[in-house]
């Protein structure tokens, strides 16, 4: 079957593929990947904040509010592979300018919104914009820099990015709703989107035309349903609990889809997600480290927020600045340590002390009280995660997408996104369901006591020891399985002595 697909494959020219930007070119045009995946990034937190606010100018219900987040999330995770695979057919310049310009549509849209269901529908137009923009920017990330060093400095880049984005997208998020309008947590993105538009057609070369395989459509058609369930089902099992129908069924249709699906990219000849992509035990443990770190992160903006806002007091500004230490340190571990590293060591001998470091840093949160104050640990803690998860995102996403063809760069950068989408709504829904039951069993057995605080101090205890414990297994994943010692040249250059593993 192999001989088949590899046939197929085989049948673009190399000379018909997506070019990279050449010389000081590539650098400009990451600092344009890099803003659009920052407005992606932002996206994911920077509406959170304003939720109260669009609740009550829109007059959305209790029951409906969750839609502004979860219709996004599902457009966003559902067509990740999707999108990846059209990026790879249409060429990463044409479908990142698409994305950009879809984004900003989309955005101006919601923030336009006459009333809420317009406001879902312009969020769930967000996310499937998204699901083509991530994955061709990072897809155009990993072709552009191939060589070690070069690779390592673009992916520290990225990774600082992706790591740091949504902290900032709760600042933003804070400022914009306290001080201007709800709306400019959409309208922000249209400014950011043409500007990287603009940029990006500068300095992107243009792909030659030339044959594209054929699109497996009952592929996208069984990933997609799949990646929907199981998003869907996960976001709603933080609101109803995982024992309700609303949550089982849509898992278990999402396992079966998914399991068809795998067996249909075994069988055809132009598959959707090329399961070579998948069999390779270093992108394998990457794609992996990076979800369980997402799930973990993901889960401290969630309880760190109502901590910090509902014990602690702090308006939304000041929740959100209390969240900077956390991106500087990102920053800071991913540009100082990271990318001069990477090179010299090669991904596991940063992604295990660093994923460690991070764990550490999760478990000082176990020790949150309702008496004690932001510089005793939160603030620590905060640096902790950051450093450590600084020295993950970079040297993860960098391996989960070297090896791989040309052709298949945007599906493989798919993989790593959805892996994230995919960690990011297990970890809110296991994370805050683990919040949720703790506090129930505090004031189960502390009756009379009338202490709420208490009870959720409590339970975000319970929550941080378990994205403790995400990191360590992460850890030992990456310990275990990672075994590339030094960073190796990128083969997505599509060299013939780089095809993918079979």
């Amino acid at each position: 079957m192999s001989t088949r697909v590899d046939a197929a494959r085989s049948a673009v020219p190399s000379a018909e593929l997506e070019q990279p930007s050449v010389g000081s070119g590539r650098w400009i045009a990451l600092v344009f990947i890099a803003v659009s995946q920052l407005m992606v990034a932002l996206d994911n937190t920077i509406v959170s904040i304003a939720l109260p606010s669009v609740q009550r100018d829109l007059a959305a219900s209790d029951a409906s509010r969750q839609w502004m987040i979860t219709a996004y999330t599902l457009a966003f995770g559902g067509l990740l592979l999707l999108g990846g695979r059209v990026a790879d057919f249409v060429g990463g310049r044409r479908a990142f300018l698409v994305g950009l310009v879809g984004f900003a549509a989309a955005s101006a849209l919601g923030g336009a919104a006459v009333n809420f269901e317009v406001l879902v529908a312009a969020r769930a137009l967000q996310g499937a914009f998204a699901a083509l923009l991530t994955p061709t920017a990072l897809s155009l990330v990993s072709v552009t820099f191939t060589e070690p060093a070069e690779r390592a400095k673009a992916f520290a880049v990225y990774g600082a990015v992706a790591g740091s984005g949504a902290a900032a997208g709760l600042i933003v998020g804070g400022v914009l709703t306290e001080y201007v309008s709800w709306r400019w947590t959409l309208f922000v993105n249209v400014p950011i989107a043409i500007l990287a538009a603009i940029g990006a057609a500068a300095v992107l070369r243009k792909a030659p035309p030339g044959f594209r395989p054929r699109l497996d459509i009952p592929g996208a058609l069984l990933v997609t349903g799949g990646l929907v369930g199981l998003v869907y089902g996960f976001s709603t099992a933080a609101i109803e609990g995982w024992a309700a129908t609303g949550v089982l069924g849509p898992l278990a249709g999402a396992v079966a889809l998914l399991a068809v699906f795998v067996a249909v990219q075994a069988r055809v000849t132009s598959p959707l997600l090329p399961l070579p992509i998948l069999r390779d035990r270093n992108r394998a443990a990457s794609n992996l480290a990076v979800g369980l770190t997402v799930a973990a992160l993901l889960g401290v903006y969630l309880f760190l927020t109502f901590y910090l806002q509902v014990v602690l007091g702090y308006t939304p500004v000041q929740t959100g600045f209390a969240f900077l230490p956390l991106t500087v340190a990102v920053l800071f571990s991913a540009g100082a340590i990271a990318s001069r590293l990477l090179p010299r060591f090669g991904p596991r001998a940063l992604m295990v002390p660093g994923l460690l470091v991070a764990s550490a840093g999760m478990g000082m949160l176990t020790q949150l009280r309702v008496d004690g104050g932001y510089f005793a640990i939160v603030l620590p803690a905060e640096i902790l995660i950051g450093l450590g998860i600084g020295c993950v995102f970079a040297p993860a996403i960098s391996t989960a997408t070297s090896g791989v063809d040309r052709r298949d760069a945007g599906v493989a950068s798919a993989v790593v996104t959805t892996s994230q989408m995919v960690g990011g709504s297990l970890g809110t829904a296991l994370l805050n369901t683990i919040a949720a039951s703790g506090a129930a069993a505090y004031a189960a057995s502390h009756p009379g006591v009338g202490d709420a605080a208490g009870g959720l101090v409590h339970g975000f205890s319970l929550a941080a020891g378990w994205g403790a414990g995400m990191l360590a297994t992460a850890a030992l994943i990456a310990a275990v399985l990672i075994n590339v010692d030094k960073s190796e040249p990128s083969c997505a250059a599509g060299e013939d002595d780089c095809a993918s593993p079979d």
